[in-house]
């Protein structure tokens, strides 16, 4: 692997951060961003980044940026994984921090009527009137349901300073449909929500 060039995967999404070693011959352990974190699981091949609030010392290899997963299972709340390239636990503890990605095109397929949220993320939203209620920025997990955390801006921008945000729980009460082709979430919420 050394001097090989990676080539990094344009849909690559973060899924999940090295958060210590494991063991003494060179596993890592994964939190993942999900509470179901098969994206993991789909892919033999993790891209890694540096923390971002973390530059590497002069003089220290910078983290690969690519690991070859041979194993991976869950084991509580963690991933614990070992990988070609991770030869001991120093090597291991060296990774600490760094954030997972993988290709979005490896995720397995979802369910009829189930969505990743990064699918979501810039969607139109649009209600029953067809009235813009701007796009979706993020989700949110109360628990019981995710929320989209729909943004629109008075000028159409990225700009913040004008915005409204709505809160809309993603249930099916309120959301009649998710049409990824057409980039749109049609919704039962009126503006003045």
């Amino acid at each position: 692997m050394q001097g090989e060039v990676i080539a990094w995967p344009e849909d690559a999404i973060e899924v999940g951060r090295i958060v210590d070693a494991w063991g003494i011959k060179g596993g890592i352990k994964v939190l993942p961003f999900s509470a179901d974190p098969q994206a993991l699981f789909s892919t033999r091949r993790w891209y890694l980044k540096p923390p971002e609030d973390k530059a590497v010392p002069s003089g220290a290899s910078a983290p690969p940026a690519l690991l070859r997963i041979t194993d991976a299972r869950e084991q509580g709340d963690v991933i614990v994984a070992t990988a070609q390239d991770v030869p001991d636990r120093n090597a291991a503890e060296s990774l600490r921090g760094c954030r997972v990605f993988v290709s979005r095109a490896s995720f397995p397929t979802a369910g009829i009527g189930e969505y990743y949220w990064v699918d979501l993320i810039g969607l139109a939203v649009v209600n029953r009137q067809g009235e813009a209620l701007g796009e979706v920025a993020d989700l949110l997990d109360t628990g019981a349901h995710s929320v989209l955390r729909v943004v629109q801006t008075a000028d159409g921008s990225a700009e913040a300073k004008a915005a409204v945000e709505r809160l809309v729980p993603f249930v099916a009460a309120y959301v009649d449909d998710v049409d990824l082709s057409q980039r749109r979430i049609t919704v039962d919420w009126g503006l003045d929500y």
